[in-house]
């Protein structure tokens, strides 16, 4: 399950800023100034249409692929550890990818940006869906996750840009909607899809949307950024593709050669000493690419855990669920999709209002509770088998999927909320980028597990085995969540005050920028 419920809370904290915008604007200029937006851009709509595709595309791309790991391990007849690159390889790629947007932005312009990662979802797509094998499956994902890094990014922040600040909160709904309707309906359409035709066709799908957000960027979108050709820094390039692709290539090797093998022990020591020297490298930049200081803030410290713990609790467990299903209870792959439109729907659902409690009630409250909800969703997973009814697995995917965002907005607003001025930036960019390395990392570890307890599972039938590898994946779900629990300890309520930031303090706005 993808990353969604990170958009949703960043809305929020996008709207705070936007309010303290609107009042620095009305109190040094005119008041129709408000309804101007900065760049002139006739049709601001077909513009960010571009944009908004691209991301849906991309969402729904990071989501549907797992109710078809199972077709396409028989496909190409290949463990689970190597068909879980697909997911693993893909989140890696944008994960590598969002750290430089803001420096990419300095190089290219919108429309160059924009355009290139439109283009190279598109070619990463007809790759994948004509792929004779599965090394050039890989090979269209992974170009599939430089054009999702480069778009997702720049949806939010052209939208800013474009819309004159009184607009701006519709525009912010509906790139949410976009968001999250993506994921929800990802696994029941690929099932769907899979009920009728073979895998290609999946990724075929992609193709007639990015056509249509091709055209709306060539037609109507304007460069709204500013070239200042920012020199970049090769070492901290190299260190992080290698600190970071290393810990995903160690984590995932590590379920065909085991934990202990030297092939797995060299590239996750590499890998170690690279990110090692990136986090002191990044630390010591005046302009680093990452602006690690901000983990010294107490609040976004443990918020920013509590995200990166709940992402890797969803990952996980919707890695798992899909091929119990298939697998497991020996259902049809459209079915599979079908069962799990439900907690799909829940979980936008729950997303699109579980930041507004952190208004009312802060963050401690509805963080514990989600995590208490996803441990229970857990455990029930647990005790399933093979001839658990579909109704009880049904159930537990929809408890999870309350629990799991209805910690997660709170948790990121939490964050987000202790930072102030170019530092919200930085946490925001800091928090996207960490959940798709640690989405990667959680789906590795979770293969591994799932291989580990099919292996020990001797003397039974297939069903039996990849039940019991289930479980050993869910064992860590559950470590992650009592983890998050642990952390949910230290939470306040506010991570500025006792209380939700009010009008007295949004009119001080002015002060605090000068």
């Amino acid at each position: 399950m993808p990353t969604y419920e990170k958009m949703t809370a960043s809305l929020r904290w996008r709207a705070v800023c936007l309010k303290k915008e609107i009042i620095i604007v009305h109190n040094t200029s005119t008041s129709a100034s408000v309804h101007r937006s900065r760049p002139a851009v006739p049709h601001p709509w077909p513009a960010i249409a571009a944009l908004m595709i691209g991301a849906f595309v991309g969402m729904l791309s990071e989501t549907s692929l797992n109710i078809a790991l199972p077709n396409l391990m028989e496909s190409f007849q290949i463990p689970a550890a190597t068909v879980q690159w697909l997911v693993t390889g893909y989140m890696l790629v944008i994960g590598i990818v969002l750290p430089f947007s803001s420096l990419i932005s300095k190089w290219f312009t919108t429309r160059q940006t924009v355009i290139f990662g439109l283009v190279a979802f598109l070619a990463g797509s007809v790759v994948s869906a004509m792929a004779p094998t599965f090394p050039v499956l890989l090979t269209g994902r992974l170009i599939q996750g430089i054009g999702t890094g480069l778009i997702l990014p720049l949806m939010f922040t052209v939208a800013m840009l474009i819309f004159p600040p009184a607009r701006l909160g519709t525009v912010m709904g509906m790139c949410a909607l976009v968001i999250m309707f993506a994921p929800a309906i990802g696994p029941t359409l690929t099932g769907i899809i899979l009920g009728k035709l073979t895998w290609h066709w999946i990724f075929w799908f992609f193709t007639p949307f990015l056509v249509v957000a091709l055209i709306f960027a060539v037609g109507f979108l304007k460069n709204v950024g500013t070239i200042t050709h920012q020199r970049p820094d090769l070492a901290s390039i190299l260190e992080s593709i290698v600190g970071f692709g290393g810990l995903v290539a160690g984590v995932s090797l590590a379920s065909r050669y085991g934990w202990l093998s030297p092939v797995t022990l060299i590239i996750l020591v590499v890998a170690l000493a690279a990110l090692v020297l990136y986090i002191r490298r990044q630390l010591g930049l005046e302009h680093p690419v990452l602006n690690l200081r901000i983990f010294s803030i107490t609040a976004f410290r443990y918020g920013a855990t509590l995200v990166m713990l709940d992402f890797a609790v969803i990952l996980s467990s919707m890695y798992l669920l899909p091929q119990f299903l298939q697998r497991g209870l020996l259902l049809p792959v459209a079915m599979t999709g079908i069962l799990m439109l439900p907690g799909g729907a829940i979980n936008a659902l729950v997303s699109a209002f579980a930041g507004r409690l952190y208004d009312g009630f802060g963050a401690r409250m509805p963080v514990r509770c989600g995590f208490l909800v996803a441990l229970l969703g857990t455990v029930i997973l647990l005790f399933t088998g093979p001839h658990t009814p579909v109704a009880l697995v049904v159930a537990a995917h929809i408890i999870l999927m309350i629990g799991c965002p209805l910690a997660m907005s709170p948790a990121q607003t939490y964050a987000l909320n202790s930072l102030s001025g170019p530092q919200s930036g930085d946490g925001s960019t800091i928090i996207n980028t960490m959940q798709q390395i640690v989405g990667a990392v959680a789906t590795a570890v979770t293969t591994s597990l799932l291989a580990m307890g099919e292996g020990q599972a001797a003397g039974v039938d297939k069903a039996q085995a990849f039940t019991r590898g289930t479980h050993y994946g869910l064992a860590f779900t559950l470590v992650l969540i009592l983890a998050a629990l642990a952390v949910s300890l230290k939470v306040r309520n506010f991570s500025h005050a006792e209380q939700p930031e009010t009008e007295r303090d949004i009119q001080q706005a002015p002060s605090s920028h000068r």
